[in-house]
C-alpha cells in the first residue's frame, strides 16, 4: 500500500510541516511506516493542478505495468491526501488510475472547495475536510462522502497544512457509525481513525 501526497500552489515548506506534524507521527503510531510506502508529489506549482502529470510520476514511482488492454497489473493500493487546487488533479489521476486497473482504498480532499468530487462515478470511498463550516456546507453540492470533517472554530485555508495540530473540529456525515456522528475531535485524530481503518492489513 501507498499513500501519496497531492499539495496545492503553496511553498513547499506548508508540504513539509504536514507529512512531519501529521502524517509520518500517524504512521508511526499505526505501526505501518514499514509497510506503508509515502509518495510526495513534487511542489511544481501549477502542475499541481495536472491529474497526467500526478499519473505519470505514480506510474514511475510505483513501477506500474499497464498491458495492451489497460489494466494495471500492479496490485498496490492507493491512499490519496490532496489539498487545495491539488485536489483537482489528484481526483482526476485517481480517477484514470482506477479505470486502468489500479485500487484507490480512500480519496481525501483537504479544502478542495470548487473541485466537484462525484462518489457515484468513482468506486472508491471519498472524504473531505474543511476549514470552516461555510465551506463543508457549499461543498455538499459538488459531491460529498460519508465521513468528513469541518474545522471549528474556523482556521486560515494554509494553517490546515501549516499546522494541522492546532486544528479542532467536527467530524461528520457518519450515518453508519452513530458514535462518530457529530463527534468533536482534532484534525489529526479525524486523520488517525481514517488512516487507521484502511490501512488494516497493510
Amino acid at each position: 500500500m501507498s499513500i501519496i501526497i497531492c499539495p496545492g500552489i503553496h511553498s513547499p515548506q506548508l508540504t513539509d510541516n504536514f507529512v512531519s506534524q501529521c502524517i509520518k507521527p500517524i504512521m508511526e503510531e499505526l505501526g505501518c511506516h514499514n509497510s506503508v510506502e509515502l509518495l510526495v508529489f513534487p511542489n511544481r506549482g501549477m502542475l499541481n493542478l495536472s491529474g497526467v502529470h500526478i499519473f505519470k510520476f505514480l506510474y514511475e514511482r510505483l513501477n506500474a505495468d499497464f498491458s495492451f488492454s489497460l489494466r494495471n497489473q500492479h496490485t498496490t493500493p492507493l491512499i490519496f491526501i490532496s489539498f487545495s487546487a491539488g485536489v483537482l488533479g489528484a481526483i482526476i489521476a485517481a480517477f484514470n488510475w482506477q479505470i486502468s486497473g489500479g485500487k484507490i482504498k480512500a480519496f481525501i480532499a483537504m479544502d478542495g472547495w470548487g473541485v466537484p468530487l462525484i462518489t457515484s462515478c468513482v468506486n472508491f470511498p471519498i472524504h473531505r475536510i474543511s476549514h470552516d463550516y461555510f465551506t463543508h456546507w457549499s461543498s455538499r453540492m459538488l459531491g460529498i462522502g460519508n465521513n468528513n470533517f469541518y474545522a471549528d472554530p474556523f482556521v486560515e485555508h494554509l494553517e490546515m497544512w501549516r499546522s494541522p495540530q492546532v486544528v479542532k473540529g467536527w467530524w461528520v456525515d457518519s450515518p453508519m457509525n452513530e458514535s462518530n456522528y457529530n463527534k468533536s475531535l482534532g484534525l489529526i485524530e479525524f486523520l488517525y481513525l481514517l488512516l487507521q481503518e484502511y490501512t488494516k492489513n497493510s
